[in-house]
């Protein structure tokens, strides 16, 4: 059933609004008039195929969404009418977009084929594993592994983002500060010194000079820093090996991509997705595309008859031998699971270790910069008043 979005009054006179299921204009009519709302405007919802939710939560909301119907669905709870409780606890566009997929099954689609039509907000491999769960009729197991990867996944990427959060609060406080600095308060500090027409200290000379290339050019600073965003996400959109390429040279960027890819390529596989369906989807997972090259040319190899482990060449040697020994014992998704689990430990470890050496490490570059312009500024003082002593 469409869903329609209304405006109308209460029985006391207040303004309500929200949205209603119903079969028609009509029915919605009928229904708003049922629980005492006088309806002023009734628009049918903008359909949800092909848009993607609003808000950064869209993840958590698809793990919420998932854990909830393969709860319903272990319960018991057929998949139509277990759709149509979650859609009423929803709002807005999730409302929106379980009620399409619904309608789909009703019309006699299947799960894996309704979500096709909304891949913006369900990514690839989310449908194979639906699909190769009800193809295994495991349906509300499969749902339930989803739901934990989801939320594993979102606890690796919160973990990123406090590694990020602190260095770049510090680097911007400082930047705002150090240019405060060179450009209001230096100026009015040293004036006496140029007035003066006194022989300067080398190292004065130089704050004077920062300190007029801030006065004067700081729309081009401002300018370089922009562009060299600009010129970077360019790169990264037309060229992204080359980003790419950089970023697997850092060995905390590199864990966080095995570690990603052997996490996804173990789930699909213990999900009952194919082999070569289930590297192609986790190398696109990846977010990298010199490492999606990379098992795209294994996937070549191993169609053509090779080993998954030797096919894997230019990945870390521990990986291979796990993946090889997975191979001959059967344990593959086992073995990557585990794999996984320590190449994110690895990264946790190098995550904080950065932290650790990089707090006082930008506090005594802070200290440094402070230290020059005092010393700057009180030398000549202490010049002048050896020449008047």
């Amino acid at each position: 059933m469409p869903i329609y979005k209304y405006t109308g009054f209460t029985a006391d006179g207040t303004e309500t609004g929200g949205t209603i299921e119903a079969e028609g204009l009509r029915d919605a009519i009928s229904r708003l008039r049922e629980d005492g709302i006088l309806p002023r405007d009734i628009t049918t919802q903008t359909p949800v195929a092909g848009r993607r939710p609003a808000g950064g939560d869209r993840t958590r909301r698809l793990a919420h969404v998932t854990r909830q119907l393969a709860i319903l669905i272990a319960s018991g709870v057929p998949l139509n009418e277990a759709l149509r409780s979650l859609s009423e606890e929803q709002k807005g566009f999730w409302r929106a977009l379980l009620v399409d997929v619904r309608e789909a099954i009703s019309s006699g689609s299947s799960l894996s084929k309704a979500l096709e039509a909304h891949g913006k907000v369900f990514p690839e491999f989310y449908i194979r594993m639906v699909q190769a769960g009800e193809t295994g009729g495991m349906l509300d197991e499969v749902l339930m592994r989803l739901a934990d990867y989801l939320e594993h996944d979102m606890a690796i990427r919160a973990r990123v983002s406090q590694a990020l959060i602190y260095p770049l609060f510090m680097l911007s406080v400082g930047v705002v500060v150090l240019s405060f600095v060179f450009t209001f308060v230096v100026p009015k500090i040293v004036v006496i010194f140029e007035n003066a027409k006194a022989s300067l200290p080398f190292i004065t000379v130089v704050l004077l000079k920062i300190s007029w290339l801030f006065r004067s050019y700081w729309w081009l600073m401002i300018a370089m820093i922009l562009g060299s965003y600009a010129a970077v996400k360019r790169t990264r959109e037309k060229r992204p090996e080359v980003v790419d390429a950089w970023l697997l040279r850092l060995p905390l960027a590199h864990s966080l991509y095995v570690s990603r890819f052997t996490r996804i390529f173990g789930f699909l596989l213990s999900g009952g997705v194919p082999l070569m369906t289930s590297l192609d989807l986790a190398a696109r997972a990846t977010g990298n595309s010199v490492l999606k090259g990379v098992v795209s040319e294994a996937a070549r190899r191993i169609s053509e008859g090779g080993g998954i482990a030797a096919s894997l060449e230019r990945f870390p040697p521990v990986l291979r031998q796990m993946i090889a020994t997975g191979e001959k014992t059967g344990r593959l998704p086992e073995l990557l699971e585990k794999a996984a689990d320590a190449y994110e430990e690895d990264f946790s470890r190098q995550v904080g270790t950065l932290l650790t050496v990089m707090e006082p490490a930008m506090i005594v570059a802070m200290g440094l910069v402070v230290g020059f312009i005092v010393f700057a500024v009180l030398l000549p003082i202490f010049q002048m008043n050896q020449l008047i002593g």
